[in-house]
């Protein structure tokens, strides 16, 4: 369901934080927040082969290493940031959580990542945040798989290109919400074998 900032529920519980906190992360008011759906739609479909999604905001540094194989996600906010509490948020993300794996070996992880972007809206940092995962977890060692072809995408700039792929896979659902589910079966259908062998 959709909640608008206008609604009597949010006029009385703290609308304007929610706007000061959309302003800063750079969104307007009829922006959609969606990354809980797509992270919800692909345990879904994940099935018994998953364990539960979890808010990397609320799972600790030994939850995290004790799995061999991830899927990350991540959307961008504003202009290429990622989430996290100097973009506004109440609580960690991303940006939190990141400096917590200075020093620690990620060889023998395999790691598929995806991003939610707007690529009309923000079309020089689409899907940024894809980029910043890949870089920081390959340079700790982890093995990511997942790339995606960049083609059907509008957009002029996205530190997630690598050629002519992203390194993992891009939803846009305000422009393109009618292709998420296609892309994601055929996405899991590739990164399946490479994360549960």
């Amino acid at each position: 369901f959709y909640l608008s900032l206008e609604d009597n529920l949010m006029r009385i519980f703290a609308s304007d934080r929610v706007q000061r906190v959309m302003a800063r992360m750079g969104l307007k008011e009829d922006d959609i927040i969606e990354s809980p759906l797509v992270t919800k739609q692909i345990a879904r479909k994940m099935g018994d082969a998953a364990a539960p999604p979890v808010n990397i905001g609320r799972t600790t540094l030994a939850d995290f290493l004790a799995y061999d194989a991830l899927i990350l996600g991540s959307p961008t906010l504003g202009d290429g940031m990622l989430p996290g509490e100097s973009c506004g948020l109440s609580q960690p993300s991303w940006e939190e959580f990141l400096p917590l794996l200075e020093g620690f070996d990620l060889s023998g992880k395999t790691i598929a990542l995806f991003g939610l972007g707007d690529q009309k809206k923000y079309p020089h940092e689409f899907v940024d945040a894809i980029g910043v995962l890949h870089d920081a977890l390959a340079a700790r060692g982890a093995r990511l798989v997942g790339r995606w072809p960049s083609a059907g995408y509008e957009f002029e700039a996205s530190k997630a290109l690598d050629g002519d792929h992203f390194l993992g896979l891009p939803i846009d659902q305000h422009h393109q919400a009618a292709l998420t589910e296609g892309r994601l079966d055929a996405w899991l259908a590739a990164i399946t074998p490479e994360l549960l062998p």
